[in-house]
Protein backbone atom coordinates (compact mmCIF):
# COMPACT_ATOMS: atom_id res chain seq x y z
CA UNK A 1 0.00 0.00 0.00
CA UNK A 2 1.18 3.63 -0.76
CA UNK A 3 1.97 5.90 2.00
CA UNK A 4 3.22 8.45 0.21
CA UNK A 5 2.51 9.54 -3.31
CA UNK A 6 3.79 12.37 -4.97
CA UNK A 7 2.52 13.63 -8.19
CA UNK A 8 4.09 16.27 -10.71
CA UNK A 9 5.34 18.07 -7.58
CA UNK A 10 6.84 21.60 -8.10
CA UNK A 11 7.80 24.12 -5.55
CA UNK A 12 9.28 27.57 -6.32
CA UNK A 13 10.84 30.12 -4.16
CA UNK A 14 10.05 33.75 -5.18
CA UNK A 15 9.16 34.81 -8.65
CA UNK A 16 10.52 36.84 -11.98
CA UNK A 17 13.78 36.63 -12.99
CA UNK A 18 14.84 35.77 -8.77
CA UNK A 19 12.82 32.41 -8.91
CA UNK A 20 14.10 29.55 -8.09
CA UNK A 21 12.84 25.98 -8.79
CA UNK A 22 13.42 23.73 -6.69
CA UNK A 23 11.20 20.87 -7.51
CA UNK A 24 10.37 21.20 -11.34
CA UNK A 25 7.39 18.00 -11.89
CA UNK A 26 8.26 15.18 -9.44
CA UNK A 27 6.77 11.94 -9.33
CA UNK A 28 7.73 9.63 -6.01
CA UNK A 29 5.36 6.83 -4.60
CA UNK A 30 6.82 5.29 -1.09
CA UNK A 31 5.13 1.96 0.39
CA UNK A 32 4.58 0.44 3.51
CA UNK A 33 7.59 -1.36 4.99
CA UNK A 34 9.69 0.01 2.51
CA UNK A 35 12.99 1.97 2.96
CA UNK A 36 14.31 4.21 0.19
CA UNK A 37 17.03 5.95 0.08
CA UNK A 38 16.55 9.67 -1.37
CA UNK A 39 20.37 10.59 -2.64
CA UNK A 40 21.28 13.80 -4.14
CA UNK A 41 23.49 16.65 -4.65
CA UNK A 42 23.00 19.87 -2.14
CA UNK A 43 20.81 22.04 -3.90
CA UNK A 44 19.29 19.19 -5.64
CA UNK A 45 15.57 19.51 -4.19
CA UNK A 46 16.08 16.45 -1.60
CA UNK A 47 15.14 18.31 1.40
CA UNK A 48 12.51 20.71 0.07
CA UNK A 49 11.01 17.10 -1.19
CA UNK A 50 10.88 15.31 2.44
CA UNK A 51 9.90 18.95 3.92
CA UNK A 52 6.83 19.10 1.87
CA UNK A 53 5.78 15.45 2.76
CA UNK A 54 6.45 16.04 5.96
CA UNK A 55 4.02 19.41 5.92
CA UNK A 56 6.59 21.86 6.73
CA UNK A 57 6.86 23.65 3.50
CA UNK A 58 4.31 24.25 1.26
CA UNK A 59 4.43 22.81 -2.34
CA UNK A 60 3.87 25.52 -5.43
CA UNK A 61 1.89 23.28 -7.40
CA UNK A 62 1.02 19.22 -7.97
CA UNK A 63 0.02 16.86 -5.49
CA UNK A 64 1.56 14.99 -1.82
CA UNK A 65 -0.99 12.47 -0.23
CA UNK A 66 -0.13 11.32 2.50
CA UNK A 67 -1.57 7.97 3.62
CA UNK A 68 -5.06 8.98 1.16
CA UNK A 69 -4.90 12.49 2.17
CA UNK A 70 -4.16 15.50 0.05
CA UNK A 71 -1.91 17.95 1.67
CA UNK A 72 -1.06 20.38 -0.94
CA UNK A 73 -3.45 23.21 -0.99
CA UNK A 74 -4.48 22.64 3.11
CA UNK A 75 -4.20 25.33 5.27
CA UNK A 76 -1.45 25.60 7.20
CA UNK A 77 -3.41 25.42 10.35
CA UNK A 78 -4.07 21.96 9.33
CA UNK A 79 -0.65 20.70 8.64
CA UNK A 80 0.28 20.23 11.63
CA UNK A 81 -2.21 17.53 12.89
CA UNK A 82 -1.48 15.51 9.91
CA UNK A 83 2.51 15.54 10.82
CA UNK A 84 1.24 14.95 14.48
CA UNK A 85 -0.44 11.63 13.22
CA UNK A 86 1.03 10.39 10.00
CA UNK A 87 4.64 11.66 10.46
CA UNK A 88 8.07 10.94 12.80
CA UNK A 89 11.29 12.88 12.07
CA UNK A 90 15.25 12.01 12.43
CA UNK A 91 17.41 15.02 12.28
CA UNK A 92 21.07 14.46 12.02
CA UNK A 93 21.58 17.12 14.29
CA UNK A 94 19.12 15.33 17.10
CA UNK A 95 17.67 18.55 17.77
CA UNK A 96 17.53 17.04 22.00
CA UNK A 97 16.92 19.28 24.54
CA UNK A 98 20.00 19.71 26.80
CA UNK A 99 18.57 20.70 29.78
CA UNK A 100 16.16 17.11 29.72
CA UNK A 101 17.13 13.62 30.40
CA UNK A 102 16.79 11.11 27.51
CA UNK A 103 13.42 10.03 29.20
CA UNK A 104 12.23 13.63 29.03
CA UNK A 105 13.07 14.34 25.61
CA UNK A 106 10.92 11.22 24.56
CA UNK A 107 8.10 12.18 27.10
CA UNK A 108 7.98 15.71 25.33
CA UNK A 109 6.69 13.78 21.93
CA UNK A 110 4.66 11.72 24.02
CA UNK A 111 2.54 15.03 25.48
CA UNK A 112 1.91 16.43 21.78
CA UNK A 113 -0.01 13.39 21.33
CA UNK A 114 -2.12 13.73 24.81
CA UNK A 115 -0.07 10.79 26.86
CA UNK A 116 1.30 12.33 30.34
CA UNK A 117 2.40 11.39 33.87
CA UNK A 118 2.73 8.13 35.11
CA UNK A 119 2.00 6.43 31.20
CA UNK A 120 4.08 8.83 29.35
CA UNK A 121 7.31 8.08 31.95
CA UNK A 122 6.26 3.77 30.98
CA UNK A 123 6.19 4.79 27.83
CA UNK A 124 9.18 6.80 27.14
CA UNK A 125 11.39 3.95 29.40
CA UNK A 126 10.53 1.33 26.69
CA UNK A 127 11.25 3.10 23.87
CA UNK A 128 14.47 4.11 25.30
CA UNK A 129 14.98 0.05 26.49
CA UNK A 130 14.07 -0.64 22.16
CA UNK A 131 16.60 1.50 21.14
CA UNK A 132 18.85 0.06 23.48
CA UNK A 133 19.03 2.79 26.16
CA UNK A 134 17.78 1.41 28.61
CA UNK A 135 20.39 2.52 31.34
CA UNK A 136 20.33 6.12 29.92
CA UNK A 137 16.77 6.95 31.23
CA UNK A 138 18.33 9.66 33.40
CA UNK A 139 21.28 11.08 31.26
CA UNK A 140 21.38 14.39 29.54
CA UNK A 141 22.64 14.51 26.29
CA UNK A 142 25.79 16.10 26.91
CA UNK A 143 27.04 12.41 28.82
CA UNK A 144 25.88 10.97 25.25
CA UNK A 145 28.11 9.81 22.25
CA UNK A 146 26.66 10.60 18.79
CA UNK A 147 25.33 7.27 18.28
CA UNK A 148 23.10 7.64 21.41
CA UNK A 149 22.01 10.73 20.70
CA UNK A 150 20.52 9.51 17.64
CA UNK A 151 19.13 6.64 19.20
CA UNK A 152 17.17 9.05 21.23
CA UNK A 153 16.18 11.04 18.60
CA UNK A 154 14.69 7.68 17.15
CA UNK A 155 13.03 6.66 20.18
CA UNK A 156 11.31 10.10 20.09
CA UNK A 157 10.13 10.13 16.67
CA UNK A 158 8.38 6.35 17.45
CA UNK A 159 6.52 7.96 20.52
CA UNK A 160 3.63 8.88 18.59
CA UNK A 161 3.59 5.37 16.64
CA UNK A 162 4.16 7.11 13.09
CA UNK A 163 3.18 5.13 9.97
CA UNK A 164 6.50 7.07 8.01
CA UNK A 165 9.54 7.84 9.22
CA UNK A 166 11.60 11.00 7.51
CA UNK A 167 15.29 10.65 8.27
CA UNK A 168 17.77 13.61 7.15
CA UNK A 169 21.35 12.42 7.41
CA UNK A 170 20.45 9.99 10.45
CA UNK A 171 24.30 8.61 9.92
CA UNK A 172 26.64 11.13 8.56
CA UNK A 173 27.81 12.30 11.22
CA UNK A 174 28.56 8.68 13.11
CA UNK A 175 30.97 6.11 13.11
CA UNK A 176 30.39 3.25 11.15
CA UNK A 177 29.18 0.77 14.10
CA UNK A 178 27.02 3.56 15.36
CA UNK A 179 25.13 3.77 11.93
CA UNK A 180 24.49 0.51 11.49
CA UNK A 181 23.21 0.07 14.24
CA UNK A 182 20.54 3.07 13.40
CA UNK A 183 20.36 1.66 9.80
CA UNK A 184 19.57 -1.67 11.49
CA UNK A 185 16.52 -0.17 13.84
CA UNK A 186 15.02 1.28 10.62
CA UNK A 187 15.12 -1.37 8.63
CA UNK A 188 13.44 -3.55 11.55
CA UNK A 189 10.81 -0.91 11.72
CA UNK A 190 9.98 -1.19 7.95
CA UNK A 191 10.14 -4.68 7.64
CA UNK A 192 8.62 -5.49 10.72
CA UNK A 193 6.09 -2.95 11.61
CA UNK A 194 5.51 -1.47 8.13
CA UNK A 195 6.43 1.52 8.12
CA UNK A 196 7.63 3.65 5.08
CA UNK A 197 10.57 5.11 6.08
CA UNK A 198 12.60 7.26 3.64
CA UNK A 199 16.28 8.47 4.05
CA UNK A 200 18.04 10.93 3.06
CA UNK A 201 21.90 10.43 2.65
CA UNK A 202 25.15 10.82 0.96
CA UNK A 203 26.42 8.21 3.13
CA UNK A 204 27.35 5.08 0.94
CA UNK A 205 27.88 2.70 3.98
CA UNK A 206 24.58 2.48 4.27
CA UNK A 207 23.82 1.64 0.90
CA UNK A 208 22.91 -1.97 1.61
CA UNK A 209 19.75 -1.33 3.56
CA UNK A 210 17.92 0.10 0.91
CA UNK A 211 14.71 -1.50 -0.31
CA UNK A 212 15.04 1.21 -3.23
CA UNK A 213 17.43 3.95 -4.19
CA UNK A 214 15.88 6.93 -5.98
CA UNK A 215 18.39 10.04 -6.98
CA UNK A 216 16.92 13.53 -7.50
CA UNK A 217 19.11 16.09 -9.61
CA UNK A 218 18.14 19.72 -10.43
CA UNK A 219 14.74 19.51 -9.03
CA UNK A 220 13.66 15.93 -10.84
CA UNK A 221 14.34 12.18 -10.07
CA UNK A 222 16.95 11.32 -12.15
CA UNK A 223 17.41 7.80 -11.62
CA UNK A 224 14.78 5.48 -9.21
CA UNK A 225 15.52 1.36 -9.26
CA UNK A 226 15.43 -1.25 -6.47
CA UNK A 227 18.47 -2.30 -4.39
CA UNK A 228 18.45 -4.82 -6.48
CA UNK A 229 18.59 -3.61 -10.11
CA UNK A 230 21.77 -2.08 -9.79
CA UNK A 231 25.27 -2.46 -8.91
CA UNK A 232 26.45 -0.23 -5.59
CA UNK A 233 29.60 1.33 -7.68
CA UNK A 234 26.36 2.72 -9.94
CA UNK A 235 24.94 4.31 -6.50
CA UNK A 236 28.98 5.66 -5.45
CA UNK A 237 29.10 8.07 -8.38
CA UNK A 238 26.40 10.10 -6.93
CA UNK A 239 27.81 13.53 -5.94
CA UNK A 240 27.76 13.93 -2.55
CA UNK A 241 28.84 16.02 0.58
CA UNK A 242 31.77 14.74 2.64
CA UNK A 243 30.93 12.49 5.78
CA UNK A 244 32.46 13.10 8.66
CA UNK A 245 33.57 10.05 10.49
CA UNK A 246 34.80 10.50 14.03
CA UNK A 247 36.71 7.93 15.63
CA UNK A 248 34.21 7.02 18.60
CA UNK A 249 30.70 6.75 18.73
Amino acid sequence: MKAIEVVNLVKTYGAGETAVHALKGVDLDVFESELLLLLGASGSGKTTLISIVGGILSATSGNCVIRGREIVGLPQSKLPKIRLENIGFIFQGFNLFPALTTQENVEIALDLKGVRGGKAKKRAAELLERVGLKEKLKTFPADLSGGQKQRVAIARALAGEPPIILADEPTAALDSESGRLIMDLLQELAHEQNRAIVVVTHDNRIFDYADRIVKIEDGRISKDESNEQTDAATWMAVPSASVNIPQTA
